[in-house]
């Protein structure tokens, strides 16, 4: 039997990292042509949001953020499978999606209401 205890959670952005990776998001952000629902919750105009930084302070899991150009091999497999943008669980049985993209859209940039859901996520999965 496999552990299904989740021991990280992984966020993967639906776009590249570094200053030209994301420049060329903001621009394509602002032109309307590039979308990343987990950028939205993280982040506001310029950096991240304190209110992210809080609620990962008290969700008791740590939570990695990372940019396609940016993941290890096996979350580069979950990703394939799953897309990005997505909200992993690591656990003994490997990469499960905890909340995935369409459900990352319908938050509508709030890290409140990610929060709720990761929490009941987290809570179902100990039962």
């Amino acid at each position: 039997m496999h552990d299904r205890s989740v021991t990280r959670l992984v966020g993967v952005y639906d776009a590249e990292g570094g200053l030209l990776g994301e420049a060329t998001y903001v621009w394509g952000k602002m032109r309307g042509t590039r979308h990343c629902a987990l950028c939205d919750i993280t982040h506001g105009r310029v950096r991240r949001k304190p209110e992210w930084n809080r609620m990962v302070a008290y969700l008791g899991v740590p939570v990695d953020l990372l940019h396609l150009d940016e993941m290890p091999a096996d979350v580069r497999l979950a990703v394939a499978a799953c897309g990005a943008p997505v909200v992993l669980a690591r656990t003994g049985a490997g990469l499960l999606p905890l909340v995935d993209g369409a459900e990352l859209d319908s938050l509508a940039g709030s890290v409140a209401r990610l929060g709720d859901l990761l929490r009941a996520r987290l809570a179902a999965n100990r039962a």
